[in-house]
């Protein structure tokens, strides 16, 4: 499991209105080429979150769940399909009486197929990303994004 947490200064409504935009997240998620949600409209629990992303041997799409959904703190997605499958959830908590929010993402990987074999590489390079990430996400809220 992968940890990672960081302060934005901005309320939680704010930033969870912002974080539940999974066709959003390819502005602050690197490895994200393109997104978009299935139904269109607002994420509810059973939303699908289609990308596109930048892997070893070139792009390939991948589709997530959310399958908690509890605005305007918490979200979580359910990787349905790839060799390396993952459990993402990003809790916003209220700091400094609610003028900021403490984002933290756990993230678990599950290696299905010959992504048993992948994933300790997969996992090495989240550990990186992951802090990366948060901190263009840190960035892009504080920026009025």
């Amino acid at each position: 499991m992968i940890r990672h947490s960081v302060e934005v200064a901005r309320t939680p409504a704010e930033v969870f209105a912002y974080i539940e935009q999974l066709d959003r997240h390819g502005e602050w998620q690197e490895a994200i080429v393109s997104a978009r949600k299935e139904p269109p409209g607002p994420t509810r629990l059973g939303t699908r979150n289609i990308e596109v992303r930048r892997v070893p041997g070139g792009p390939r799409e991948f589709t997530a769940e959310v399958f908690e959904y509890d605005p305007p703190r918490r979200i979580a997605a359910r990787g349905l399909n790839g060799p390396i499958r993952p459990t993402i959830a990003m809790t916003v908590e209220p700091i400094r009486d609610g003028a900021g929010s403490r984002v933290t993402l756990d993230l678990d990987l599950r290696g299905y197929g010959i992504g048993k074999i992948l994933v300790f590489v997969a996992r090495l390079a989240s550990k990186k990303k992951v802090p990366a990430d948060l901190n263009r996400l840190k960035t892009r809220l504080e920026s009025g994004g």
